[in-house]
């Protein structure tokens, strides 16, 4: 179970790990820019943040995010979650970090984001991959700035062979830079979507393993052609995270 209201001045580390996708990178090169406080999370990409997996990954990414678990194999080998590239090999090692980890549940989180369309933000919740089967991907919200009524949902099978993908971009009529609340409930089998309390995909089918919860904003340089003028500062602000 979790409540995280964001009270402290600081991140509770017993839960949270500021850093994405360390394994394929480096904490130091992965570390999210961030602040909390005042019951708010706030996650930002300024200006003059580098590059996550620099060199590695094709395209240019700056992205802070959070994490609730920490895992990957020894260098060199492929066992981690979210490769983005065949037999991708870690690039530095993880120890166990479990500090939130759900099998199943109804889990929420009340955000809003400042975004364009080079920017995205979401909230997934992602298979810890100690197998590669255990990959699959809960994505309860994912926004692009290009497209900010189009929200994201759904299922991701990526490696996990028992699932089937069935993921799509609902349009609603809401405005990302307010705070909305979004949220799943899982259920064996089952997964129901909703965005402020609406049921708004429901899916016949889910993961029955644990995953850790991913919350983070996404900057994109390639499409800095797509904004006039100096360039924003991409943010996400969590009010809470709950899962039951």
């Amino acid at each position: 179970m979790i409540d995280e209201r964001f009270d402290s001045q600081e991140l509770d580390r017993s839960v949270w790990v500021p850093w994405y996708l360390p394994h394929w990178s480096s904490r130091a090169a992965s570390a999210a820019t961030y602040e909390v406080g005042g019951g708010e999370l706030r996650l930002s990409i300024p200006v003059d943040q580098p590059l996550w997996a620099e060199g590695v990954h094709e395209t240019p990414l700056r992205v802070s995010g959070i994490q609730s678990a920490n895992y990957s194999g020894p260098v060199g080998s492929t066992i981690g979650g979210q490769p983005f590239l065949p037999e991708q090999r870690v690039l530095e090692e993880q120890g166990e970090f479990w500090g939130y980890t759900p099998v199943q549940g109804d889990i929420e989180i009340r955000m809003r984001g400042t975004i364009t369309p080079r920017s995205m933000i979401a909230f997934w919740l992602s298979g810890i991959e100690t197998a590669p089967e255990l990959s699959g991907e809960i994505c309860v919200m994912e926004v692009f700035g290009s497209a900010p009524q189009a929200v994201g949902m759904g299922l991701h099978r990526f490696r996990d062979p028992r699932l089937t993908e069935d993921w799509e971009a609902v349009t609603l009529p809401i405005d990302v830079s307010e705070f909305h609340t979004y949220g799943v409930n899982w259920r064996p089998g089952s997964l129901a979507f909703s965005v402020d309390g609406e049921v708004v995909k429901r899916v016949g089918q889910a993961p029955d393993y644990p995953v850790q919860l991913e919350i983070a904003v996404f900057d994109f340089p390639d499409k800095a052609h797509l904004v006039d003028g100096p360039v924003p500062v991409p943010e996400l602000v969590v009010s809470h995270v709950r899962g039951s």
